[in-house]
C-alpha cells in the first residue's frame, strides 16, 4: 500500500550548505519531518553541485514522517549572473539585474554562454530541443537587462 502524502513545500536551500537553523529548520520541524536526516540526504545529493549555488527543493512530506525530496538545478538567473559576471551589490551583497530591464543594459553574455546554460538547465526546463530552452533563458536574460550577443 502506498503511503499517504501529508503536503509538500518548496524551499531554495544552497547547495551543501542545509543546516537545521532557519528557514530550513523551522519550516521542517512544523511539519514533523526529522530536520537532521533532511539536512545530511539534501547535502549528499548536492555535493558534486557548486557549492552556494540556490537549489529550488520540493520536499512531499508522509504522515508517517517520512520525507521525499527532488532537488532541481539552479535558477537561470543564477546562470546568467555568474556568466555575466555581475558584481554583488545592495544590501544583501547579491549581484542584480537592471532596475529598468528593456532601458539599460548592465551586462552581456554570448550566445556560446546561454547555450551552456540551456543544456544546463533543460531537465527542469518546459522545452522540446536546445533551441526551446535557449529561448527561455533569452527572454530571462531580456528580463534582467542582460543582452545576448
Amino acid at each position: 500500500m502506498a503511503k499517504k502524502i501529508a503536503g509538500k513545500m518548496k524551499l531554495q536551500i544552497p547547495a551543501g550548505a542545509a543546516n537545521p537553523s532557519p528557514p530550513v529548520g523551522p519550516a521542517l520541524g512544523q511539519r514533523g519531518i526529522n530536520i537532521m536526516e533532511f539536512c545530511k540526504a539534501f547535502n549528499a545529493k548536492t555535493a558534486d553541485m557548486e557549492q552556494g549555488a540556490p537549489c529550488p527543493t520540493v520536499i512531499t512530506y508522509y504522515q508517517d514522517k517520512s520525507f521525499s525530496m527532488e532537488v532541481k538545478t539552479p535558477p537561470a538567473s543564477y546562470y546568467l549572473k555568474k556568466a555575466a559576471g555581475l558584481k554583488p551589490v545592495g544590501k544583501r551583497n547579491r549581484p542584480r539585474g537592471a532596475e529598468n530591464p528593456g532601458r539599460e543594459v548592465v551586462a552581456t553574455v554570448t550566445v556560446g554562454q546561454v547555450k551552456e546554460i540551456a543544456e544546463a538547465k533543460m531537465k527542469d526546463l518546459n522545452a522540446n530541443d536546445i533551441e526551446g530552452a535557449m529561448q527561455i533563458i533569452l527572454g530571462s536574460a531580456r528580463s534582467m537587462g542582460i543582452e545576448v550577443k
